[in-house]
């Protein structure tokens, strides 16, 4: 299978199954030096498990990291960093009813046509607990980001119709609402209608927006590898997501260029501009202002109502999906989306070093 590794200067390539002995990454081209504990990468491992809220099941799952290589007396050693998670919690039982049909809104179907053969455990490489690597790499990201003023964050932006006031916005509600939203008042909304499609054995979709400040105008190319191309392309592939905006997004294609143009000023000896619909990206580079993206996440496919599908003899079947699974993934995956957006950021910005001569010539001059 291709496709498990991701970026140019550094690159990340996740590996594992859900039901498999274990889940990992391994890191490669990050520079050396970086202080780095265990404690450093746990703490965003701990926002995406399940457990943690009332948003989720009640499964545990330690998803305890093992640096394997990489680090040395605290420290980035320049070599790929391996990190990995052991599955503990998994019911593989659960499961094995479904080896015989499709599940709905699952890519099952797709395997089978693809490679002949499945791993029907939960989904196998297309589980969400793939997604396990991807926050241990964001994890290494976020820490040289913000040695740099770089500021990156993510949070729910809305679940089904409930969304959040931006006048209430309280970034430490992101850290302790159970639907990662940063306004306690959508928050129980949400939490309301959570509960109802857990009732009516159901699920549920919703918004997560990233912002991230401090990014220096120039930081992305020109061409085909575009700041807003690669972090579209980043956030795509995380397995839930079905679509991605920059700045006013969609709204822009109903705008005038006179509403839509965020019109430049100078003030206090720099440069910046009066309105942000760009989302922080002009010709696929930076400008200087914050970035803003979002990702539109789809319903959980697995929910416990009955449902219709084929199975492999090509017959037509009723079936209940069993196991644990939760009613929304959105506040699970705002860290996910997070990481993403940090890694692309960060191996873009590795590239900018070699844009100028000067740089260059500055760096290595006796």
């Amino acid at each position: 299978m291709s496709g498990s590794t991701l970026g140019k200067n550094i690159t990340i390539s996740t590996w594992g199954e859900s039901h498999g002995e274990a889940l990992g990454v391994v890191v490669d081209g990050f520079p050396a030096g970086l202080d780095l504990t265990k404690e450093d990468i746990q703490k965003f491992l701990d926002r995406r498990k399940p457990g943690t809220s009332s948003a989720t099941t009640s499964r545990k799952e330690d998803d305890e990291v093992c640096i394997l290589s990489g680090i040395f007396e605290g420290k980035t050693t320049g070599t790929p960093i391996s990190m990995m998670v052991k599955n503990t919690s998994q019911r593989s039982s659960d499961y094995s009813e479904i080896a015989s049909y499709y599940r709905p809104g699952h890519a099952d179907y797709c395997f089978d046509e693809k490679y002949g053969f499945r791993d029907y455990r939960g989904g196998g490489r297309s589980s969400g607990r793939e997604t396990i690597g991807r926050v241990a790499a964001g994890a290494l990201c976020q820490k040289l980001l913000s040695e740099m003023g770089i500021d990156v964050y993510a949070y729910t932006r809305s679940i089904g119709d409930v969304e959040i006031d931006d006048e209430k916005f309280d970034r430490n509600a992101i850290y302790t609402t159970p639907t990662s939203m940063p306004d306690t008042e959508a928050d129980k909304k949400a939490m309301d209608l959570i509960m109802k499609c857990r009732e009516n054995m159901d699920s549920i979709g919703g918004v997560i927006e990233c912002r991230i400040k401090g990014v220096p105008a120039g930081i992305g190319e020109p061409v085909f590898d575009k700041l807003d191309a690669l972090l579209a392309r980043a956030v795509m592939s995380i397995g839930a997501v079905k679509a991605v905006e920059i700045g006013c997004g969609t709204k822009a294609a109903k705008l005038y260029g006179s509403e839509n143009n965020d019109e430049f000023i100078y003030e206090n000896n720099s440069v910046s501009k009066k309105t942000n619909n760009s989302g922080g990206i002009l010709g696929g580079m930076s400008d200087g202002s914050e970035i803003v993206i979002r990702a539109y996440v789809k319903p959980t496919p697995s929910i416990a109502r009955s449902q219709n599908t084929v199975n492999k003899s090509n017959e037509n079947i009723s079936i209940n999906i069993k196991g644990r699974h939760d009613p929304v993934v959105v506040p699970r995956a705002v860290v996910v989306v997070e990481s993403m957006c940090a890694f692309t950021l960060l191996d873009l910005l590795i590239s900018n070093i070699s844009a100028k001569a000067s740089n260059i010539i500055n760096f290595y001059k006796k």
